[in-house]
């Protein structure tokens, strides 16, 4: 594998050091990782293809999972190949410009993936608390709007943390001790970033924060629903649409939790130091 270590890093370059500690172990590491994302990539294609060739699937609840797929294999393509890439080959190199690019798209996707749990606990409320209205609603047209909706705050809302971060000087270590380009990873290397590190954090707090109430507003309103009908079948039935949109909210709560739990430890660390 030595024939592929590159030179060392350039000012205009990181270095993404993969897993610290387990360099050793790295092409070991890299069969559960790249077999994962095969069978993740082949499930979430298939998917595609069955909703798009089937007529009877071309329904809000399906188009809102094929958004939700294709924010998977966004997320898993922005970090996985490059991770492949280092701990195959030593590949660790990876230009200022491509990082940011990187962590943008990974954060912007991640942002999408959350405005897409919002918009299916949205269906499902309409699906539950006002179903004869549901098909006028909620139509496809309307949730590719709402998709696009989503999008559009997404890429508003993280564009200006690779814009801020590209107009200060790298000039600390340039080593980065992940598989990718993670943002306080890549803060720490620049000069004066608190106004990049408070508006990651206000965007962080604000996003998720949002987020996430409007989704406990929506199953709040499902659970008065439910608790009025009078009848268990129709109490099980009704639960049961929401189970599998549960399990994915509660994962991606605990996501948002840890990540704006990771910006505050750095923000009010780095602040100490200072």
């Amino acid at each position: 594998m030595s024939a592929f270590n590159l030179t060392p890093s350039g000012p205009s370059t990181f270095i993404l050091n993969g897993i610290p500690g387990l360099e050793a172990a790295h092409i070991w590491i890299s069969i559960p990782f790249s077999i994962i994302y095969i069978i993740s990539l082949l499930g979430n294609f298939m998917i595609l293809f069955l909703v798009s060739k089937e007529q009877t699937l071309h329904k809000p609840m399906f188009l809102l999972l094929c958004m939700l797929v294709l924010t998977h294999i966004g997320g898993s393509t922005c970090v996985v190949p490059k991770a492949l890439c280092i701990f195959w080959f030593s590949f660790k190199d990876i230009t200022v410009d491509g990082c940011l690019t990187q962590m943008f798209f990974f954060n912007m996707i991640a942002a999408m993936h959350s405005a897409v749990l919002v918009i299916m606990a949205f269906d499902r409320y309409v699906a539950i608390c006002d179903p004869l209205r549901y098909t006028t609603i909620l139509t496809n047209a309307r949730i590719a709007k709402l998709g696009l909706v989503g999008l559009t705050r997404a890429v508003f809302v993280v564009l200006p943390e690779p814009l801020l971060l590209r107009r200060l000087p790298f000039c600390a270590n340039h080593v980065i001790p992940h598989t990718y380009c993670e943002h306080m990873a890549v803060v720490k290397s620049c000069g004066e970033t608190t106004v990049s590190r408070m508006y990651s954090l206000v965007i962080a707090l604000v996003v998720i924060g949002l987020d996430l109430t409007l989704i406990g507003l929506s199953y709040g309103l499902i659970i008065r629903t439910v608790l009025r009908l009078s009848s268990k079948k129709s109490h099980k039935k009704a639960l049961n649409t929401c189970t599998a949109h549960i399990c994915v909210m509660l994962t991606t709560k605990e996501k948002g939790r840890n990540y704006k739990a990771e910006l505050l430890y750095h923000t009010y660390s780095d602040q100490a130091g200072a």
